[in-house]
């Protein structure tokens, strides 16, 4: 008998300390408790951008929404509802009162902003653009694509469908940069490769499907054989889809911007020739990641990197083109 309570007291005390081992490991091994980067709910970010309600901008706001839930703060979409640079300054210059963990901004105009970007960033709130950048601000980071790459994509593309001969007219905004540089890439692209294919107008069209609309069937009229048109942005590209269509005009390639479900319907369809896709989840998810890392102290490229004036973050980021035609458009519709 005395034996077996010799026997049952050393299995419990084993027991025991196995319970008390199994504790210790828990509460010290960092690869059980881990958890990953955790912000707190009240830690709100601010997206703003133009013409709010433009489906283009769908896209980034749900990579900058899945990045707060992974982050676990709050983010708010903000922005002017017209195309108009004024509307876009009052509405960062509200943000800013507020003092929001961070902003992430596209802007409609790479000047007009640059004094209130430059007042955020000096009031301590980090700033980074996304989309459209801003070079000579004080913001942090640009997410976006290479512009210019895409005009020559797009160039390439244009060669592709056309030949290497004939006519070709650009849409445009001509005061917002990022188009600037697509128009830029597209023409030196074509005069250098492909010099007998020209363009002989830039056109702009204000963002707007029906300026682009109306303003492409008066170009049908000027340049009866007219062989290719370029749009480098996607309201414009439905705008020509619709001319076109009324017009019944099938023999010209057009080459869009962007991925809205209008723009790949008319891919789709045969209207529009082929569009260029940019990775607009990216931009705002990664937008988001990199101010989450600068408010929270996370990056340190070199000690005390203010003092030494070292970039916290990459300066740019290229988020990528794809070229969408029939043969894969159906990849790109929102699932």
């Amino acid at each position: 008998m005395k034996k077996l309570v010799i026997l049952y007291f050393v299995l419990i005390s084993l027991f025991l300390i196995y319970l008390y081992s199994a504790y210790s490991r828990g509460a010290t091994d960092p690869m059980d408790s881990a958890v990953g980067l955790r912000g707190e709910s009240d830690e709100k970010y601010v997206m703003v951008n133009y013409l709010t309600g433009n489906e283009y901008w769908k896209n980034c706001l749900k990579g900058f929404e899945d990045a707060a839930e992974a982050l676990g703060v709050s983010v708010e979409y903000r922005g002017a509802t017209q195309y108009d640079e004024h509307e876009e300054v009052t509405v960062l210059e509200q943000v800013i009162a507020k003092k929001p963990a961070g902003i992430v901004l596209s802007a409609i105009n790479s000047e007009a902003l640059i004094n209130v970007i430059d007042k955020a960033v000096s009031s301590g709130i980090p700033v980074v653009l996304y989309d459209s950048n801003v070079p000579n601000s004080k913001a942090y980071s640009f997410l976006g694509t290479n512009n210019f790459e895409a005009g020559v994509a797009a160039a390439h593309k244009m060669g592709e469908l056309v030949g290497q001969r004939g006519t070709v007219v650009i849409l445009t905004q001509k005061n917002q940069l990022n188009q600037q540089q697509r128009v830029n890439g597209f023409i030196e692209t074509l005069e250098e490769q492909y010099p007998q294919l020209k363009v002989i107008e830039v056109v702009e069209d204000k963002g707007d499907q029906v300026v682009s609309e109306s303003k492409t069937g008066a170009l049908l009229l000027k340049y009866p054989d007219l062989q290719g048109i370029f749009v480098t942005e996607a309201v414009g590209g439905m705008g020509v889809g619709n001319a076109l269509i009324n017009n019944n005009r099938t023999d010209i390639e057009v080459i869009s911007f962007d991925t809205n479900k209008g723009t790949l319907d008319m891919v789709k369809d045969g209207v529009i020739s082929a569009t260029m896709a940019q990775g607009t989840w990216n931009m705002g998810y990664w937008s988001l990641m990199q101010l989450f890392h600068l408010k929270n102290a996370l990056v340190e490229p070199v000690a005390d990197w203010q003092q030494a004036q070292v970039p916290p973050l990459p300066t740019y980021i290229d988020t990528g083109i794809s070229v969408v035609t029939k043969s894969n458009v159906e990849h790109f519709y929102a699932k």
